[in-house]
């Protein structure tokens, strides 16, 4: 049996009406929704997406969603196949032969700030994604692409793994990255000696522009007046923008309104601080880089003080390292303590309770606190329990016998394995991320 585009693509757009509400709003805009329908034919679905990434991506984590309401409204089972869309058609005025050079112009690009040297962890897990897909096909998966958080949280090394990578592909780009603070002063400069013609052929002929800390742009009219039309330009001839910030576009006082309209054109994204994992993660991952041991020990207790910023996180272990060389002692947690003494706040007092979660887990799950606490096991209740004791570990100071038993008696083994799946099910969930966030609020908030 054969079905036309044009059915094809009304099936389609019944089943991602279905799908809305089980997807975040940025996993639907960024993921499913790009996905364009081809062609159905002997229950083969054919569908476009712009990048590699975009394919594996689908087809880890929402294939059998789409099959699913695909099932409930064609009434019988659809392979998905999906395929790398070709690119869209470049305007004249950015082809290039094959031998023009890979450049880069403005700030240099840290060797430091790499995709392979960036730790994934469910704060950043879709901006890591979204960055991945826009530096293997710039232009065609999101732009401008947006990405947004608090200081040290890892944007300008997704920016700068961006740059790496474009260079690096066959094909040769020209890419700019610079900072908000430097285009306006070049602005500045530019108007003072009488060169704008060529301020404006630097930054309206780039086929990447990656302009770290957008935020410093608000207030100053003129330079947001010139970016507005560098972004025009480059937006029309098919150039990727890829754009970081403190705060989201609606947030940034006194950016003008069309700029913000712009900004959301593509892809808006945050960074949220990395849980305790992934802090553990970020510190193994540079000792590994400068060729330290730390013992476990010592990097749990760093990551269990420093909680919110990568660079203080990263400081804290070059400063324990560097007294363990210059002393030539050995890198130890009471060492590290000692060290940091000055530095890490006292340890918090947790207020938090394994029986305030449970309560708010039940609440949230709809399920009875004294089946959270009981021995037996029921589908319903196995889910929630897991995601209480994954909570229990990371928000108390229990260990993870004393989290078992109220949990049952269940052992510590038990626990782990709780842990670890609820760590994988937020790799693959967005929703469910966004649900935890709204629980731990919930629990430090009230």
């Amino acid at each position: 049996m054969s079905i036309d585009v044009t059915s094809a693509h009304e099936l389609w757009q019944v089943a991602v009406r279905r799908i809305e509400g089980q997807l975040s709003k940025p996993s639907l805009e960024s993921f499913v929704k790009v996905m364009r329908p081809i062609s159905l034919r002997d229950d083969t679905f054919t569908f476009a997406v712009p990048s590699r990434f975009a394919k594996e991506w689908v087809e880890s984590r929402y294939l059998d969603l789409i099959r699913g309401a695909l099932r409930a409204i064609a009434g019988r089972d659809l392979t998905i196949t999906l395929s790398i869309a070709d690119p869209p058609h470049v305007p004249q005025a950015i082809s290039r032969p094959l031998t023009a050079p890979r450049t880069i112009d403005g700030l240099a690009l840290s060797p430091k700030f790499s995709f392979d040297t960036f730790v994934v962890g469910t704060g950043n897990r879709f901006a890591h994604a979204a960055a991945r897909a826009v530096a293997e096909a710039p232009a065609r998966a999101y732009n401008p692409l947006f990405i947004y958080g608090g200081v040290g949280l890892g944007k300008t090394h997704l920016l700068q793994a961006i740059g790496h990578h474009v260079l690096s592909l066959e094909t040769p780009y020209h890419v700019v990255y610079v900072s908000g603070e430097k285009f306006t002063n070049e602005l500045i400069n530019s108007i003072r000696d009488d060169r704008m013609p060529e301020f404006r052929n630097k930054y309206r002929t780039v086929d990447v522009l990656l302009i770290d800390d957008i935020q410093f742009l608000a207030g100053k009219e003129r330079t947001q007046e010139e970016f507005f039309h560098t972004f025009n330009t480059l937006h029309e001839s098919g150039r990727q923008i890829i754009i970081t910030s403190d705060k989201p576009p609606r947030e940034i006082p006194t950016l003008e309104e069309r700029l913000r309209s712009r900004f959301g054109w593509g892809l808006i994204t945050d960074i949220q601080p990395p849980d305790l994992e992934t802090r553990i993660a970020i510190l193994r991952k540079k000792a590994e880089l400068d060729g330290i041991h730390i013992p476990d020990e010592v990097a749990e207790f760093i990551a269990e003080r420093i909680q919110t910023n990568i660079r203080e996180l990263e400081g804290a272990l070059v400063r324990v390292v560097a007294y363990a060389t210059l002393t030539r002692t050995a890198i130890t947690r009471p060492l590290a303590e000692e060290v940091l003494r000055e530095l890490l706040p006292p340890a918090p007092s947790r207020h938090i309770t394994i029986h305030a979660i449970q309560r708010i887990v039940s609440e949230h799950f709809d399920i009875r606190v004294e089946e959270m606490r009981a021995k037996r096991r029921t589908k319903a209740v196995a889910f929630p329990r897991q995601v209480a004791m994954y909570l229990a570990r990371e928000l108390t100071d229990a260990s993870l016998p004393h989290i078992g038993n109220e949990f049952g008696g269940r052992d510590h083994t038990t626990v782990m394995h709780a842990c670890d799946r609820v760590r994988q099910a937020l790799q693959q969930d967005p929703h469910l991320a966004v649900r935890i966030r709204q629980i731990v609020d919930q629990l430090r908030h009230g």
